[in-house]
């Protein structure tokens, strides 16, 4: 499953992403209590949270725009198929899950949550 799981991964997205989330998915299943899915990662993109979910910034067409809620600042696409640069620093993957999992669930993202939704945004 692993095996294809990574194959998944790497089909039309950009290489230096794949590349990237490929070691970050293998270290994040030392951590993770099941195979990461983009069904799983799709629900926590979606999860209200006490009226936040990462659709209040990113909004749910992650291969659009989206705005940040309280600055108006426009946010990239999310997804790799479109937006080349995204998931392509490991800094960064990490610095913007820890901010915006504690805004958003107002805690940190488990290793399961950020690779399933590191599986999802590969898929979109």
């Amino acid at each position: 499953m692993r095996c294809l799981l990574l194959v998944g991964v790497l089909v039309g997205s950009s290489s230096q992403a794949a590349e990237v989330v490929n070691r970050m998915l293998d270290e994040l299943r030392a951590q993770a209590m099941e195979d990461f899915t983009a069904e799983a990662g799709r629900a926590v993109w979606f999860r209200n949270q006490n009226g936040r979910s990462c659709t209040s910034c990113h909004t749910d067409a992650v291969r659009g725009s989206g705005r940040h809620e309280r600055t108006g600042k426009i946010i990239e696409p999310m997804a790799p198929s479109v937006n080349a640069e995204r998931l392509t620093d490991r800094k960064k993957i990490d610095k913007w899950f820890l901010r915006n999992c504690k805004w958003t669930f107002r805690r940190e993202c488990t290793a399961q949550e950020k690779g399933d939704v590191l599986v999802w945004l590969m898929e979109q």
